[in-house]
């Protein structure tokens, strides 16, 4: 053995704490269903049940709206390629002429060709790929699916799955994108990208929840998938996207009462948002990745994603409740959800080994932080971990290689959350003391 190899090793038998162990099960979550909703308080189960039947209809009206573009014995083409992350060929940053030229156009009208019955897109998709074809599935990920039902991301469809969702941006990115294209063809020419943007408005008002928050799919698909999803930020994305459509002239060619009916539902976003954020000790805390969209509990996502306050998560609500009106509660929220994060910040550790033989690991380095673990215990608020196999673990460094490689572990993603804050305290400051009069 090298020096230098002896050092690696030592440091890895270093970074593994003693009592480091199994410490629980991961369980599924629960989906929205009636017999669940008549558990609720009377008052609030006539508003559920309306959305469980209307998303029952609209998944049997998309369904039948995809089998009816096929002649009797057609196949339908392949489903298009799926492709990882980024921008999914939707630039935000180019300048107007680019949006009113060929290209833009193209993307844009593959975007409208994949638009869902419904309103929404799937994910994963080039959008400056080609158009969608008749008959050919608006989703792509069937081929890549467990159908191992103790898999907790495993659908009762896997021909079917995520057919209109706002995971990894979909259908907000997709919107945006509308959005610069339409503006930069104020004419006849831009009419199909603002009916476009005014049917992706129908489907987030639809999908939202009678309590404000949004499921990952719509219609619903179950499972996880049902709770109130604020992992990739999807709650903050749709109510920002909502909020430039009650606000933004951008939008003047959206109905009055659409727009007014969106920025109605911001404010029940903001609501359940406030209402979501975890409790430690009787003090707030941060978010989990997503929450029961019924009881508004932390729930489990896929097996090795169990119930708990994230980092990630945390930060991306911290920076979109920065942005409102500072109100007492928002206020209140912010303030505890920064104390969270600076009290969670670990110092002089490492997230390494990137492509070594050993792979990802968490390893002593002075000097090194802050970081944050993407998982907290949502009673110790201590560092947690999951696997494929669904055991909980209080150290990294004891889950399988193939989990420690495929996912974010650690980050310092709290850092933008942390440095927002002085300048939006001060604001907030300055609110409080005209609203009081001082």
């Amino acid at each position: 053995m090298t020096y230098k190899a002896f050092l690696l090793a030592f440091a890895l038998i270093a970074a593994a704490p003693a009592s480091a162990r199994v410490i629980g099960k991961n369980t599924p979550a629960q989906p929205v269903t009636a017999a669940r909703i008549a558990t609720l308080p009377p008052q609030q189960q006539g508003a559920w049940q309306a959305y469980l039947a209307r998303s029952q209809a609209q998944m049997k009206a998309d369904r039948a709206s995809l089998a009816a573009e096929l002649k009797p014995g057609q196949t339908p083409p392949p489903a298009p390629i799926a492709v990882g992350g980024g921008e999914g060929g939707m630039p935000l940053d180019r300048d107007a002429a680019w949006y009113a030229g060929p290209q833009a156009k193209a993307i844009a009208d593959t975007i409208v060709s994949f638009q869902t019955p419904a309103g929404g897109w799937s994910k994963n998709q080039n959008r400056a790929g080609p158009a969608r074809l008749p008959g050919q599935r608006f989703a792509n990920d069937a081929e890549t699916m467990n159908p191992d039902k103790s898999n907790f991301d495993a659908p009762e469809d896997r021909f079917w799955t995520f057919v209109g969702t706002l995971d990894n941006d979909a259908t907000t990115l997709e919107m945006k994108f509308l959005t610069r294209v339409a503006q930069a063809r104020p004419g006849a020419s831009g009419a199909p990208y603002r009916a476009s943007i005014v049917k992706g408005i129908r489907y987030l008002l639809a999908a939202q929840y009678p309590n404000g928050g949004w499921p990952q799919i719509w219609p619903l698909e179950g499972g996880f998938h049902d709770g109130i999803t604020f992992n990739d930020n999807a709650v903050a994305q749709a109510a920002m996207l909502l909020q430039a459509v009650a606000r933004d002239p951008a939008y003047t060619f959206v109905p009055a009462s659409l727009r007014s009916a969106a920025g109605a539902a911001v404010d029940r976003a903001i609501g359940v948002i406030l209402a979501a954020q975890a409790k430690v000790g009787g003090r707030g805390a941060g978010w989990p990745q997503q929450v029961d969209a019924l009881t508004l509990a932390p729930i489990s996502a896929r097996n090795y994603e169990p119930r708990s306050i994230a980092s990630g998560e945390t930060t991306d609500i911290l920076l979109f409740l920065m942005r409102q009106p500072p109100t007492p509660a928002i206020v209140r929220a912010v303030e505890d959800g920064i104390a969270w994060l600076k009290a969670r910040a670990i110092y002089d550790q490492a997230w390494t080994g990137k492509g070594t033989p050993e792979g990802r690991r968490i390893v002593p380095q002075k000097g090194a932080g802050p970081i944050w673990s993407r998982n907290y215990d949502l009673v110790t608020g201590q560092p947690i971990f999951g696997d494929k196999d669904q055991s909980i673990h209080d150290d990294v460094n004891g889950i399988s290689i193939g989990r420690r490689n495929g996912y974010n572990w650690y980050g310092s993603q709290p850092k933008d959350a942390i440095a927002a804050y002085d300048a939006w305290h001060a604001r907030a400051q300055t609110v409080a003391r005209r609203r009081t009069g001082s």
